[in-house]
């Protein structure tokens, strides 16, 4: 019993818990430790590069915005109209030259299919170069529109 007493006779005396939590009591002074002023970069947006941290010479990608896209596809359908109208010129002007009409409008389709083609990837590489401006998507369309390009004017020919 008398170690009961003594330990409950040191407890009140002794307030301290053994720990205290940073800023705490008044030898602490929380903030000799943080900086004075915020850097200068602070508040400045964060860009991301491709190559990360390995590689700080690449060009830091561009997010595609909807809006971007939106916009490009109205430039397209815009630009799919005019070829329609230059794809029935075409097609006017082979049948006045003696083409069999049948194959003045082969050519006109093969014409608008190429400048489709063309446009597309140009549009493409007009809103996001580094996204879209690749050899996988932009070499095959170029390939398709070339192609129909020349055989239109091909089969125009004859």
């Amino acid at each position: 019993m008398q170690d009961q007493k003594s330990s409950q006779s040191a407890s009140p005396t002794s307030t301290d818990p053994g720990f205290r939590l940073p800023g705490q009591g008044a030898s602490a002074t929380p903030q000799d430790s943080l900086p004075k002023t915020m850097p200068d970069t602070a508040n400045q947006p964060v860009e991301i590069a491709p190559g990360g941290a390995t590689n700080t010479s690449a060009a830091p990608l561009r997010d595609t915005s909807a809006r971007d896209l939106a916009i490009g596809g109205a430039v397209f359908v815009v630009l799919l109209v005019i070829y329609f109208f230059v794809r029935n010129a075409y097609v006017h002007h082979l049948v006045v030259k003696r083409v069999a009409p049948s194959s003045a409008g082969s050519a006109g389709w093969l014409m608008f299919v190429g400048l489709a083609f063309l446009s597309f990837a140009a549009v493409l590489a007009i809103i996001n170069a580094s996204k879209y401006l690749t050899l996988a998507i932009t070499g095959p369309l170029v390939v398709i529109g070339v192609v129909g390009l020349i055989a239109g004017l091909m089969i125009g020919r004859r």
